[in-house]
């Protein structure tokens, strides 16, 4: 790792919705996207009509649009976690059937979801810890992390506990295998490539204190 990296940083790291602004702002124009339950539905919030995503839920809808607030909320018109949402000109639905055939076809673009752990190969695992009690809620996330062409996660990068969700390898049950192209956190962006994970930038920390924090080998962008 390069001692003396050239990298964006800021003085803070950032909170839930400035990380869903840089989300959406990494979102190329005229993609079609899934955003996950948690976190990712944040997204959506942020999106600009330049920029002409067209969001898919799980339960049954392409050209989703922000959440709904006040007199735009309808009980009828939901996303895949439940939020009220609204809906875009030109917006469709369909069977449940019909929008895990999307998922698994490969038509999406990107997904954004969250993790309890990320590994440096990008293996991914989001739906259970094995705690005690601990209810598992794998959903579409499988379908979505090997459908999508780009998987994208969005999280904290430490637990409670302060161990890095970065890992070398998984201890969760993995939801999908190498998947995980870049990872979206409080302190940092990553990106998860055959070379390892590169930091892209760091939010209120230096590269030496990230470093600090994670089991893993980070390079720079840029650097060899």
């Amino acid at each position: 790792m390069s001692t003396a990296p050239s990298i964006q940083t800021s003085a803070a790291p950032l909170g839930r919705e400035d990380l869903a602004r840089l989300v959406a702002t990494d979102i190329a124009p005229g993609s079609f996207v899934n955003l996950g339950i948690g976190q990712p539905t944040l997204v959506s919030n942020y999106l600009t009509q330049e920029q002409n995503i067209t969001l898919h839920t799980e339960n049954g809808m392409l050209g989703m649009g922000p959440e709904a607030t006040g007199d735009q909320i309808d009980g009828d018109l939901i996303n895949a976690g439940k939020i009220p949402v609204t809906e875009l000109p030109g917006a469709s639905y369909f069977h449940h059937a019909d929008s895990f055939a999307i998922m698994r076809g490969g038509h999406l673009d990107i997904c954004v979801l969250g993790a309890f752990q990320v590994s440096a190969a990008g293996d991914l695992a989001n739906w259970h810890t094995g705690a005690p009690g601990a209810i598992p809620a794998v959903g579409g996330a499988m379908d979505l992390a090997t459908g999508a062409k780009d998987v994208f996660v969005m999280m904290t990068l430490l637990t409670k506990d302060g161990a890095s969700k970065i890992v070398q390898s998984c201890t969760y049950p993995l939801t999908g295998v190498g998947c995980v192209t870049r990872v979206y956190t409080d302190k940092a962006v990553f990106l998860i490539t055959t070379e390892g994970v590169t930091v892209r930038e760091t939010f209120g920390c230096t590269l030496a204190e990230l470093q600090e924090l994670m089991p893993v080998q980070l390079r720079v962008a840029g650097t060899g």
